[in-house]
Parts: C-alpha cells; structure tokens; sequence
C-alpha cells in the first residue's frame, strides 16, 4: 500500500471534503443490533502480539473503574455525513495499552465488534488523541443503535474504523484487512484525504 500523504491538521469547526454536516448521528451499521444485555457480562479480549504473551479480559465494569476521560470530537462517515463536537466518556485506548502493551515492533491491529465485524488499525491510531472506548454520548449512557455497552471511536478516522458493540483488539504482525477493508474500503480511512476506497492506496489523492 502506498501510504500517500499525510494530512494536516484541521482547522477548528472545519469539515472533511465531500462531508455533508448532519445535526445528529445517524444509525449506520452493519447486521442486527445485538440484543441489549447487561453491561456486568460484557468482555473484551486484549490478545495476539501481546508484550506479555497472554491474553486479557476486561469487563465493562473494570473498564468503568478506569481513569474516564471526556473526548468532544466529531464522527465521519465514509457515506459523506458528519456529526460535529459529540461528547464521548469512557477510557482513552492509550490508557489500554499502557495495560496490555505489544509486544516491541508490534504496528498494527485488527479491532473487532458484535458479530464478528472487525476494522484494521495501526498502533498508533490506538495511541492517538481522542481515541477512546466509549460508553457515554452527549451525557448519556450509549443506546442500542449507537454501539451499548462499548463504541470504539477514533475521530482522525472514518467512523468504519471503530466499531460499535466493541468486543477487543488483536495485536498483529503484519497488516490484515478488516470486514469493510476487505469489501473495497481504504486501508487506512483518512476523511480528510477522502480515503474511502481501497483503489485509493495505490492512486493516493493529493489535496
């Protein structure tokens, strides 16, 4: 994949190219939405290229115990909508690896949702201001349709990046596809490059 350039950073208020500004989210997802259940049962595994070499659980209620953290970020869609300054809580991902670290060298990450859905992501990503498992939005507890008990969000990435019903992450040594990658999606998903497809990473569009 070619990595294409990399993009500047925003001005405040703006919107990606080709971003059409929503007043709020609108229910987007792959499969049904998993019936709701009782946070307290909810895991999330934390495996593969692991510094430790196990694999780790945490539960909502463990994630809940963490240092929370408040991200107002807007969310966009690779469908071309945008919602702008949502107000997610829940624990920074860096926060998470601070726990359950790669091991050395370990780039990238496959992260997974309800029903097997997964998205491809770096390091990085994970490591980056504002990406965030959340369970609040806009003061309230996540519904159903907008990912309960645990969304994944990273807001430099189009929202296909972070799966709702988050259920963990694998650490990888080299990079795979996820469920939308791998249906023609980019790789990488940067809206402000309009990285929505996958012919894109071989023909980067330069702005």
């Amino acid at each position: 994949m070619s990595a294409g350039p990399a993009s500047e950073q925003p001005e405040e208020g703006a919107v990606p190219p080709g971003q059409e500004v929503k007043e709020r989210l609108l229910v987007k997802h792959y499969g049904p939405i998993p019936r709701a259940e009782d946070p307290a049962s909810w895991s999330m595994v934390f495996g593969g290229r692991t510094a430790s070499g196990e694999v780790h659980r945490l539960t909502v209620g463990e994630l809940d115990a963490m240092t929370q953290t408040r991200v107002v970020a807007d969310l966009h869609c690779a469908s071309k909508w945008s919602v702008q300054d949502n107000r997610w809580d829940g624990v920074l991902t860096a926060d998470l690896i601070a726990r359950f670290a790669p091991a050395l060298n370990t780039e990238h990450v496959i992260v997974y949702g309800h029903y097997g859905y997964s998205a491809n992501l770096t390091v990085a990503d994970l490591l980056a201001d504002g990406t965030l498992l959340a369970t609040r939005l806009n003061d309230q507890p996540l519904a159903p349709e907008h990912g309960f008990p645990v969304r994944l969000i990273v807001p430099h990435r189009y929202s296909y990046k972070g799966p709702k019903w988050f259920r963990g992450w694998e650490y990888l040594a080299e990079q795979r596809r996820g469920f939308w990658e791998e249906r023609g999606y980019h790789l990488r998903g940067d809206p402000w490059l309009e990285e929505r497809y996958s012919y894109q990473e071989t023909h980067p569009r330069r702005l």
